[in-house]
């Protein structure tokens, strides 16, 4: 396994009005962030926000492409980002059945698949890291470990080189480089 410091390039807020930063995820051209109450977006380029949606969301953020879904305490919402209005609410856990489940030793914070590749973020007491998985046998391949006291409360991939982490109470996103393989290594 390799092992390695993560390369944080960028960190945006805290933003006012926010006390914890939850699950984080990317629509293609705005991060888009769980803010308790709001859902809330920014530009990944100025760090400016620019939407928020009153909606609660507490943990767990994603985009399918068309709809954005967050939870919120014992749901699962699907909501039109461009309305804000909530389409439909499925229960969480959700009583579909289970496919598969990959172990952790760790506190697992938010999941990525970007390129072929499974990330995925843990937080624990004071230590995160971003971790590259095997998806068929859940062996770590690599390791990127957070700075000291700095935790990853949601994690997203912007399909290239950055992923979008979460900062949990600090009320921040911080931007961390996906390291570069070779075709070999994939």
């Amino acid at each position: 396994m390799k092992r390695s410091a993560a390369d944080v390039i960028r960190e945006y807020g805290p933003y006012e009005g926010v006390d914890q930063v939850g699950g984080v995820t990317y629509d293609g051209e705005r991060i888009w962030f769980a803010a308790g109450d709001t859902l809330k977006s920014i530009d990944p380029e100025s760090g400016a926000a620019s939407r928020s949606l009153e909606v609660a969301a507490h943990a767990g953020t994603a985009f399918d492409g068309k709809h954005l879904f967050q939870i919120a305490e014992n749901q699962i919402r699907k909501i039109d980002p461009s309305t804000g209005r909530v389409l439909a609410t499925t229960p969480a856990p959700s009583t579909g059945a289970v496919l598969r489940t990959i172990e952790s030793n760790r506190f697992v914070t938010g999941v990525s698949w970007v390129d072929g590749e499974l990330w995925h973020a843990t937080w624990e007491e004071d230590r995160s890291d971003l971790r590259r998985i095997d998806p068929e046998t859940g062996a770590v391949l690599e390791t990127l470990d957070m700075p000291a006291g700095i935790g990853v409360s949601g994690l997203e991939s912007d399909g290239g080189e950055r992923f979008f982490c979460g900062g949990g109470r600090s009320a921040k996103i911080r931007v961390v480089r996906r390291p570069k393989r070779s075709s070999k290594s994939r």
